[in-house]
């Protein structure tokens, strides 16, 4: 079976991330991993899903009838490479995820997660963006 990976972030725009992600799933017949992650140096990151998120997350999930896995937790490496790395140990098939709008003076003074996937991804990426 063929794996799709899916970076979540709590928000409108993570929750449209995994809703495409599982629509490719049932589309491909493929499995679902969701990759929620923080750096272990971050006190408060509202980018990493508490527990409450979490059970929201898992009754979409089972309700959406695709096989699932929720990778959760802290890590020494940033979210990107976490989700990078999902995508090349499961040999992922497709990588979705959210994308937001950044003025140009916003992208060249920041990072971002979704350009270092993007750009460093060896395979296709969704992304994803709010209507």
């Amino acid at each position: 079976m063929s794996t799709i990976v899916v970076g979540y972030v709590p928000n409108a725009l993570g929750d449209a991330a995994v809703d495409e992600a599982i629509r490719e799933a049932r589309r491909r017949e493929a499995g679902l991993v969701v990759v929620n992650t923080t750096r272990a140096d971050r006190l408060v990151d509202p980018g990493y899903a508490d527990d409450t998120d979490v059970s929201r997350l898992e009754g979409k999930l089972a309700a959406s009838n695709v096989d699932y896995e929720i990778r959760h937790g802290t890590s020494d490496a940033t979210a990107a490479e976490e989700v990078l790395e999902a995508a090349e140990s499961l040999n992922a098939e497709l990588l979705v995820i959210g994308l937001r709008h950044r003025t140009p003076v916003g992208k060249l003074i920041m990072g971002s997660t979704a350009q270092t996937i993007l750009l460093s991804a060896r395979c296709n990426v969704l992304a994803v963006k709010l209507p």
